[in-house]
């Protein structure tokens, strides 16, 4: 009977401050691959973003409030601007060193830069950027930080894309 109560005292708990997520899409290619399954730490525990985590928020204005995977490029306050021809992010003016990035940043989705974040709010943008809805677009737009599901701490197994790449189990492991 112990073992039922500490079963059921350890799944509460996992619930409340962790949750399993699975990529779906191209936007975060190829830090994160469709079907790569992350763990998040909640929201109960997630409450200061910083700059670079990667995020699972969810926003009526896109699809419904359906969740989607980004990383956060600037926080509240700081300014964000954009050379779309050079391909360039600046955050209060200092261009950001993005080697994670699959895809250069030269495609414009609606809203117009420099832009500063507002309090409560942060920006972020997906590592496929030309593959990649996110707050370049007036239909994602700053996200709200009560709008954040979690942080992505942990990738716990290995998508294969839509069946085009062969599971990387390398890959497993803690997200930077």
């Amino acid at each position: 009977m112990d073992a039922i109560y500490i079963a059921a005292l350890i799944w509460t708990i996992y619930m409340l401050f962790f949750r399993v997520v699975v990529v779906v899409g191209p936007s975060m290619y190829d830090t994160l691959i469709h079907g790569d399954r992350l763990l998040l730490v909640s929201s109960l525990v997630y409450q200061q973003p910083q700059q670079g985590d990667i995020i699972v928020c969810s926003k009526e204005s896109f699809e419904d409030g359906t969740c989607f995977i980004k990383r956060v490029i600037a926080i509240e306050g700081q300014e964000v601007d954009i050379d779309f021809e050079q391909g360039i992010v600046y955050v209060d003016g200092i261009a950001l060193e993005e080697d994670y990035i699959y895809t250069s940043t030269n495609r414009y989705e609606g809203v117009d830069f420099p832009v500063v974040v507002e309090d409560g709010h942060v920006f972020v943008m997906g590592d496929n950027r030309a593959n990649s809805t996110d707050s370049r677009s007036p239909y994602i737009g700053q996200v709200d930080t009560r709008q954040i599901v979690g942080k992505a701490v942990f990738l716990i197994s290995p998508g294969d894309n839509n069946g085009t790449e062969e599971p990387q189990y390398s890959r497993v492991g803690w997200i930077d």
